[in-house]
């Protein structure tokens, strides 16, 4: 079996993306490319454009709001490439639902995009209570039981989230569906990665490529957790629910904070930022795997729209 290692890398590059279902979207400097692979073999390209906000030069307050607008892109073409992916079966048009057909019919674009904005964040707030509140319930209601210091709840809990954070994404992998999506997530690591080394973005030199980045939300999730655990190990534990509390209002701080590390650790070469990175590498193992080759062909697609005529307009 080959074994993987990060490439050489000739440069660091901005440009990322996202798995979607059947396909991948790419986030250039100022362009944003969604490519699907349809039943009948062929390929949906959507474009978009890319803004850029003031909150982008303000630390701390650029990482809330750019985890906030990418929530809402990644559902938005995720809920797209699904809509592209499942438009056929057997070479016939699937009938929309009535939920659509009423929809299409009775609101406009501002309403649906009222309604896309809703869904992620329902994401987001089935995220709070798996890895904010049932963690904390969970340590709350063994030391009624079990009376403990305030260390050992602090480890109980912090134990009980990489549990079931981890837990999670092994259990996503066994789904077909989301083992696919995890296929398109390495296809797309591979592709940056080939791009970073500096060599023609074909199937061939793409393949040979490591299918883990450093620079991967897998890895910013991750990076997240960990944080979590140690800026609330100084919350009070005088009532569970009090504690619930506190722990979403620093939540800001915390998503601030670790895109704030996340990008320093991209950009050095130091041993503390491979020590910062290695975790989340680690965990990659679980939401990446090896594409084949039509895979490969959508990343290249999304991917070759949106790169920069020059790679320096795109660092890092």
């Amino acid at each position: 079996m080959q074994q993987e290692q990060r490439p050489t890398e000739q440069f660091r590059t901005s440009v990322g993306g996202q798995a979607l279902m059947e396909g991948i979207m790419m986030r250039g400097p100022k362009k944003i490319c969604c490519a699907v692979r349809k039943p009948d073999g062929t390929l949906d390209l959507t474009y978009g454009e890319v803004h850029t906000h003031w909150y982008n030069k303000i630390p701390l307050l650029r990482g809330v709001c750019n985890m906030a607008d990418n929530l809402y892109n990644g559902y938005k073409y995720l809920m797209h490439s699904a809509d592209i992916a499942m438009s056929e079966e057997e070479g016939e048009p699937q009938e929309p639902s009535k939920l659509d057909k009423w929809l299409e019919a009775h609101t406009g674009p501002a309403f649906q995009n009222v309604l896309m904005t809703a869904s992620a964040f329902a994401g987001v707030a089935l995220a709070l209570v798996l890895f904010v509140f049932l963690p904390t319930f969970l340590t709350g209601l063994l030391n009624s039981v079990f009376p403990m210091g305030r260390w050992p709840k602090v480890l109980l809990e912090a134990g009980i989230k990489l549990v079931l954070f981890i837990g999670y994404l092994y259990l996503c992998t066994r789904m077909k569906e989301i083992h696919r999506l995890f296929q398109y997530h390495g296809a797309e690591h591979k592709t940056i990665a080939c791009y970073e080394a500096g060599e023609p973005l074909t199937v061939e030199n793409i393949r040979k490529h490591c299918r883990f980045h450093p620079r991967c939300g897998t890895s910013f999730l991750f990076l997240i957790l960990i944080i979590s655990i140690l800026l609330y190990a100084v919350l009070p534990w005088g009532s569970t629910g009090l504690r619930i509390l506190y722990k979403l209002a620093m939540l800001p701080v915390l998503v601030g904070i670790s895109y704030e590390l996340i990008k320093w650790a991209g950009r050095s070469n130091s041993l503390l930022a491979r020590a910062v990175s290695t975790p989340g590498l680690w965990l990659q193992r679980l939401t990446t795997f090896e594409p084949d080759d039509s895979m490969i062909e959508v990343a290249i697609a999304a991917v070759t729209p949106v790169l920069p005529e020059d790679p320096k307009e795109g660092q890092w």
